[in-house]
C-alpha cells in the first residue's frame, strides 16, 4: 500500500475524531464521516445539497432491508441521490470486499423501493426517514435519474454488481472510497476529456480568433442540443466546477421563459438564447481540404456561464421528452495557455460574461477578501499555550479543502510534517462552513446552521453581501476562534450525555440560547486567552443542551424540519432556564458586539444620509405612489415601504438597503413623484 494512502486514512482518521469524544457513539462517528465526506463531494460539485437522514431497518414481510445516511432531492423532482456509509474508523487501510459492497448497494436500494411503494406512512413522521421517503414517493412521477453513493474509509476492490432495474428510472452506482477520496482531498478532480470524433459523432466546424496575445485562444462554435444534453448527463454538475452556481431549476422568471421556449417555439432558441461561455486546458483541431476547422478534441472542459441553458435543455429532453434535435446552441470557447492563471481568469470570464440570472457577490465568496485575510491570520496569529511548558499552537483556517493536508505532506520528512502537526493539530483546522455555524450559531440564528453545512454557508455568504464584510483584523480571528471552542465545548458536553441524534440542532439550540441569554457579552478573548470555557459557563452549557433536546425531540412531525423554522427557535429562545448567577462572572462589561467595526464605504454612508432624510413619510408616500401608477418593481416598491418602516423606529438601513434606496429614490423623482417636504 501507498505511504500517502496510508497517511491520508490516519488523517482522515483523525479529523473525525476531532470532531469527537470518547463519549461518542459507533453510529455518531458514523455520521460525523458522512458529514465530512458529503462536504468534501460537494465542495468538488460531485453532489450538491445533501441532507443526513440515518435509517437502517431489517426486511419487514415483502420490503427489502434498507440503510440510508443521506438524500438529496433535485427542487423538480427529476434527479435523486442517495448515500449509504461503511465506516470502520481504524485509521488504517482496511479492504472492502466485493460481498460488503454489494450488500450496501442493496440496502440503498431497498430504501428506493420502500420510498416509492409509500413505506413512509408505516413509520413515526418524526424519525429521519419520514421526509425522505415521503418526498421521493411524491416525485415518483418525475424521478428520471437516481445516484446511488457507496462512502467508505476502507479500500473498494471490485464492483461487480447486479443492478437491479427499476421501470422508468436510470439507476447509477457510485463508490467513494479512501483511494479516490485521498485523491480528491489533494486536488485531483477527474479531468473531462471530449472526443468529438469518437465519441459525438464526428468534429464540430468552428472558427478561431486569436487575443493577440500568449495568454488565451477563444473559438466560437455551435453544439446540438441533444449532444449537449447526452454531455451533461455524463458529467453533471462536474461540468460546472468553475461556474459560479448551480441550476436553479426553473423557478426563476428567465429559467421558465427558456423552458417555455425548448416546448413551444425550439426553432427560435438559438435567436433568443445567448449560449454558453466555455473553458478548456487543451484542445486539437482538424483542417478540412475546404479549409473548414472543425473541433475534434477538447482536454478540462468547463461551463463558466451557460449552466442553466445546458440543464434547461437537458431536463427538457430527459424529463419532458422534447424533441430538440433542430436545437443548437453558441458556445464561445476559450482556451486558457497558462495553467497558473485558470484560478484568477476563469471567476472574471463568469463575472463578466452576458448571463440569463443574476450573479450575486456572495456567489464568489469563498475567494473573498474576508475568507483570504482569515486565512492568512490563522497562519500566523498564534494561540496561548494551555501550561509554561508547552509551545503555542495555530488554528488552521482550511478556505479551501484540502488546504491542511497539502501543507503537511509539502513539509518533506515525516519528521518535520510531525512538527508541523504539533503546532497545527488537526483539533484545530476548522472549515468555511464550520465558520458559518460558528457564527450564525453565536448571532442567534441556530435554525439556518440546522438546514445543512452548504445551505448555511450561502445564508453566511449571502448575509455578508447584504450587510457588509467585517474588517478580518487579529481581534475578530480571536473571536472568531473564541466562538469555535464555545461550538465545539458544546458538542464535547452533547456527547457525554446518552442522547440519540439530533446532535448538531442541539449543539446550534445550546449554543445560540446562551449567546442570546448573555446578550453576547461571553468574554471571548478570556475565551481565547485559556484556549477552553470556564466551568461555570460549561455547566451552564450541560443544563440549556438537556433542556434543548428535550425541547427540540418534543416538536411535532419531523423534528429535523421543525428545527430549521425562526418560529421553533423563537419558542426556545424565549425559555427562561435555571442556571444560576455563578457563570455571569464571565460577562464582560460594555455593549454586546456581534463584529469588529466595518469600515466605512462612503457610498453608503452618504446613501444613508439621503434615505434618512427623507423621512419615514416619504418612503411611504412614494411605495403607494409607485404601486397606484404601476411603476417600478415589485422588490422596490417594498424596499421603499421597509426603508419607511425602519426610520419610523428610529432604525438604520442597512448598507446595501441605504444604496439600493437612495436609487429607488432618484428614479422616482425622475419619473415624475414630488418629495414632500
Amino acid at each position: 500500500m501507498s505511504t500517502r494512502l496510508e497517511q491520508y486514512a490516519e488523517d482522515l482518521h483523525q479529523e473525525i475524531l476531532a470532531q469527537c469524544t470518547a463519549d461518542t457513539t459507533p453510529r455518531m462517528r458514523e455520521e460525523i464521516f458522512t458529514e465530512s465526506i458529503l462536504a468534501l463531494l460537494s465542495e468538488h460539485n460531485e453532489t450538491n445539497g445533501a441532507d443526513t437522514c440515518y435509517e437502517d431497518k431489517k426486511n419487514v414481510g415483502r420490503m427489502p432491508a434498507a440503510k440510508l445516511n443521506a438524500w438529496a432531492l433535485s427542487v423538480d423532482g427529476a434527479t435523486l441521490d442517495l448515500f449509504v456509509t461503511l465506516y470502520h474508523g481504524t485509521g488504517k487501510i482496511v479492504e472492502v470486499g466485493k460481498p460488503d459492497a454489494r450488500r450496501h448497494f442493496q440496502l440503498l436500494r431497498g430504501f428506493l423501493r420502500r420510498a416509492i411503494d409509500g413505506f413512509h406512512i408505516q413509520i413515526e413522521e418524526s424519525s429521519d426517514a419520514f421526509r425522505a421517503m415521503q418526498q421521493i414517493h411524491e416525485a415518483r412521477g418525475l424521478l428520471t435519474t437516481v445516484r446511488l453513493f457507496f462512502l467508505t474509509d476502507g479500500v473498494v476492490r471490485s464492483l461487480d454488481l447486479d443492478e437491479e432495474k427499476f421501470p422508468g428510472l436510470e439507476i447509477r452506482y457510485v463508490a467513494w472510497d479512501l483511494e479516490k477520496l485521498s485523491r480528491l482531498r489533494v486536488g485531483e478532480r477527474g479531468v473531462i476529456e471530449l472526443d468529438l470524433v469518437k465519441d459525438y459523432g464526428g468534429g464540430i466546424p468552428c472558427l478561431e480568433s486569436s487575443s493577440g496575445t500568449d495568454e488565451y485562444r477563444t473559438f466560437l462554435t455551435f453544439f446540438n442540443a441533444p449532444m449537449l444534453a447526452r454531455i451533461y448527463g455524463e458529467y453533471g454538475q462536474r461540468l460546472l466546477e468553475r461556474n459560479v452556481r448551480a441550476f436553479l431549476q426553473t423557478k426563476g422568471k428567465i429559467n421558465r421563459k427558456l423552458h417555455a421556449t425548448l416546448q413551444e417555439e425550439p426553432h427560435r432558441f438559438l435567436a433568443y438564447n445567448n449560449g454558453l461561455c466555455c473553458t478548456a486546458a487543451e484542445v486539437r483541431v482538424s483542417s478540412e481540404r475546404s479549409g473548414e476547422q472543425r473541433l475534434a478534441w477538447v482536454k478540462d472542459f468547463q461551463i463558466v456561464n451557460g449552466g442553466q441553458t445546458t440543464a434547461s435543455i437537458f431536463h427538457a429532453i430527459k424529463k419532458e421528452k422534447l424533441d430538440l434535435s433542430h436545437v443548437t446552441v453558441q458556445v464561445k470557447l476559450t482556451v486558457l495557455n497558462d495553467p497558473e492563471r485558470v484560478a484568477e481568469i476563469v471567476p472574471m470570464i463568469s463575472r463578466y460574461a452576458n448571463s440569463q440570472n443574476k450573479v450575486n457577490g456572495a456567489d464568489f465568496s469563498a475567494n473573498g477578501k474576508f475568507h483570504r485575510n482569515l486565512e492568512e491570520l490563522s497562519r500566523t496569529a498564534w494561540a496561548p499555550a494551555a501550561t509554561g511548558l508547552e509551545r503555542g499552537t495555530h488554528w488552521y483556517y482550511e478556505r479551501a479543502r484540502g488546504s491542511y493536508l497539502d501543507d503537511k505532506v509539502q513539509r518533506g520528512t515525516p519528521a518535520r510534517q510531525k512538527a508541523w502537526v504539533q503546532e497545527n493539530p488537526p483539533t484545530q483546522k476548522f472549515t468555511k462552513t464550520d465558520l458559518a455555524k460558528y457564527e450564525h450559531a453565536w448571532l442567534g440564528l441556530p435554525h439556518l446552521v440546522c438546514r445543512g453545512a452548504e445551505k448555511n454557508f450561502e445564508a453566511f455568504a449571502a448575509r455578508l453581501e447584504d450587510d457588509g464584510e467585517p474588517e478580518v483584523d487579529r481581534s475578530f480571528f480571536e473571536q472568531a476562534v473564541a466562538r469555535a471552542i464555545f461550538w465545539r465545548s458544546t458538542e464535547k458536553i452533547f456527547d457525554t450525555l446518552e442522547f440519540i441524534g439530533y446532535r448538531a440542532q442541539t449543539v446550534a439550540y445550546t449554543t445560540a440560547w446562551l449567546a442570546e441569554y448573555s446578550e453576547r457579552r461571553l468574554d471571548l478573548e478570556r475565551i481565547w486567552r485559556n484556549q477552553r470555557l470556564a466551568e461555570s459557563v460549561s455547566e451552564v452549557l450541560l443544563i440549556a443542551c438537556r433542556e434543548a433536546y428535550r425541547f427540540i425531540t418534543s416538536c411535532a412531525g419531523n423534528v429535523g424540519e421543525a428545527c430549521k423554522k425562526p418560529e421553533t427557535w423563537a419558542t426556545f429562545r424565549g425559555l427562561e432556564l435555571k442556571v444560576g448567577d455563578e457563570w455571569r462572572k464571565e460577562i464582560r462589561e460594555g455593549p454586546a458586539v456581534a463584529y469588529p467595526p466595518r469600515k466605512s464605504n462612503p457610498e453608503a454612508l452618504a446613501a444613508k444620509q439621503t434615505v434618512i432624510l427623507a423621512s419615514a413619510e416619504n418612503w411611504f408616500a412614494l411605495a403607494k405612489w409607485a404601486k397606484e401608477r404601476g411603476l417600478l418593481e415589485g422588490w422596490e416598491r417594498g424596499l421603499a415601504f421597509s426603508l419607511g418602516k425602519l426610520i419610523a423606529r428610529g432604525a438604520e438601513p442597512s448598507d446595501k438597503q441605504a444604496v439600493q434606496g437612495a436609487r429607488i429614490m432618484k428614479r422616482a423623482l425622475e419619473l415624475g413623484y414630488v418629495k414632500q417636504e
